[in-house]
C-alpha cells in the first residue's frame, strides 16, 4: 500500500512552521498513545506514522529532500533511522520522549524522559489527576498520596548465578551467514543482577511491600484535558533497579460558566434590551476573578468581546489566549398588559425597526474573524 503523505498525516500545509509541526504532532500523539488506546494495532500504526512523519519534517534537511523527491528522498520510508512499519515504540520515546520539552518535575509527557536501557525497570504507576478550569490557566501545585510497591526492610540479597549479577545474558545463534549474538535480559533474574536469598514474611516473591507516599506535582499552565505527564522514578521500585514511572492522566471538569476551546475561553453573556439599547457596564467571570466591561450603545445580538490575555496559556510557550464574549440579548418570555402595550407603540418607531448595514457581520463571519 502507497505511503500516505507526510503533511497529509500531521494535517498542516506545506508551508507548516516548526511550531505548528509540533503543535499537529503532539495533538496526534495524544490522540493514538498506546496508554490512552490499549490493544488497539490501528491505533498504534496511527502513533508510529504520526512519529514518522514528524521525525522527517521537523529535520530541515530530510524536509528539503522529502519536498523535492517525496519518499525516495528519505529512504523510501523515514530516513535516518525509522524504517515504517517496523518502527518500535522504544524508537519513538527515545527519540520523542521530550516532544513537550522539559521542566522539573516531569521529564517528559509519555513517560520516555528517562530513556530505554537494559537494566531493571519497576512498573509504572497511572492515577487521575481531576483540575479545575483555573488551575490549568495559572498552574497549579498538587500534593498527592498513593500506594507504591517498595523493597521491604530486611530483605537480603545474593548475585544471580544465571548472569553473574550483569543483568544480561549472552546468546549465540547459528544461521546461514554464520553465528550471531545477541545480548537479552536475564530471565532469571529480570535483569536485576539479582535473586531474592531472604525475605520477611509480609513481602511478596520479589521482596516488596506495599507502602503510602505522598509526593508533590507541579503542574504547568497550558495542560489540556486527556493529556499524560510522567514522573521519573516514583513509580513501583524493583530489587537492584530503578523504579518505574509514576503517570499521571489529567482530567479537567467542566467549569460552570466558561469553556475551552483552544488557548481561548468562551463565555456567553446575557442582557437586557434596554442595555443593549442603552449601554451600560456589566460584570463578567474570568480565570483571574471577575472584572467590569462595557457595553455600547445599540449593542447588537451576537457580538462578539475580546478580553486580551484572558484565556489559557500556551504550554512551554510564552502566548496566553483570549476570553472571547458573546452577547445575548434576552427576550423576555412573559409580559404584563403594560409591558406589552409599551413595547407595541415603540415598534412603530423608526428607530426600532431592523436596519443592517453592509459591514454588520453575520455569526460566521465574527467566528472566522477571532479564531483564525
Amino acid at each position: 500500500m502507497a505511503k500516505r503523505d507526510y503533511y497529509e498525516i500531521l494535517g498542516v500545509g506545506k508551508d507548516a512552521t516548526e511550531a505548528e509541526l509540533k503543535k499537529a504532532y503532539r495533538k496526534l500523539a495524544i490522540q493514538f498513545h498506546p496508554d490512552k488506546n490499549p490493544d488497539n494495532k490501528e491505533a498504534e500504526e496511527k502513533f508510529k506514522e504520526a512519529a514518522e512523519a514528524y521525525e522527517v519534517l521537523s529535520n530541515a534537511d530530510k524536509r528539503a529532500r522529502y519536498d523535492r523527491f517525496g519518499h525516495q528522498g528519505v529512504g523510501g520510508a523515514a530516513g535516518g533511522g525509522f524504517s515504517g512499519g517496523g518502527m518500535s515504540m522504544d524508537d519513538i520515546f527515545s527519540q520523542f520522549g521530550d516532544i513537550f520539552g522539559g521542566g522539573s518535575p516531569f521529564e517528559s509527557f509519555f513517560g520516555g524522559g528517562r530513556g530505554r536501557t537494559r537494566q531493571a525497570v519497576g512498573s509504572n504507576i497511572r492515577i487521575k489527576l481531576k483540575l479545575t478550569l483555573e488551575e490549568i490557566t495559572n498552574g497549579v501545585e498538587k500534593k498527592i498520596k498513593y500506594t507504591k510497591k517498595v523493597v521491604a526492610p530486611g530483605v537480603e540479597f545474593n548475585t544471580c548465578q544465571k548472569c553473574g549479577g550483569r543483568g544480561q545474558v549472552v546468546q549465540v545463534t547459528n544461521t546461514f551467514l554464520g553465528q550471531m549474538q545477541t545480548t537479552t535480559s536475564c530471565p532469571v533474574c529480570g535483569g536485576s543482577g539479582q535473586t531474592i536469598g531472604k525475605r520477611p514474611p509480609e513481602a511478596d516473591h520479589q521482596g516488596l511491600i506495599n507502602q503510602e507516599v505522598t509526593t508533590t506535582l507541579n503542574i504547568p499552565a497550558g495542560v489540556e484535558d486527556g493529556m499524560q505527564l510522567s514522573v521519573g522514578g516514583k513509580g513501583n521500585e524493583i530489587a537492584g533497579g530503578t523504579p518505574g514511572d509514576l503517570i499521571v492522566l489529567i482530567t479537567v471538569q467542566d467549569h460552570e460558566q466558561l469553556k475551552r476551546e483552544g488557548n481561548n475561553i468562551i463565555y456567553d453573556l446575557y442582557i437586557s434590551f434596554p442595555m443593549a439599547a442603552l449601554g451600560g457596564e456589566v460584570e463578567v467571570p474570568t480565570v483571574d476573578g471577575r472584572v467590569r466591561i462595557k457595553i455600547d450603545p445599540g449593542t447588537q445580538a451576537g457580538k462578539i468581546l475580546r478580553l486580551k490575555n484572558k484565556g489559557v496559556p500556551e504550554l512551554n510557550g510564552y502566548r496566553r489566549g483570549d476570553q472571547l464574549i458573546q452577547v445575548n440579548v434576552w427576550t423576555p418570555t412573559k409580559l404584563s398588559s403594560e409591558e406589552k402595550a409599551m413595547i407595541k407603540n415603540l415598534e412603530e418607531s423608526p428607530n426600532f425597526k431592523p436596519n443592517p448595514g453592509r459591514n454588520e457581520k453575520g455569526f460566521f463571519d465574527r467566528m472566522k474573524e477571532f479564531f483564525h
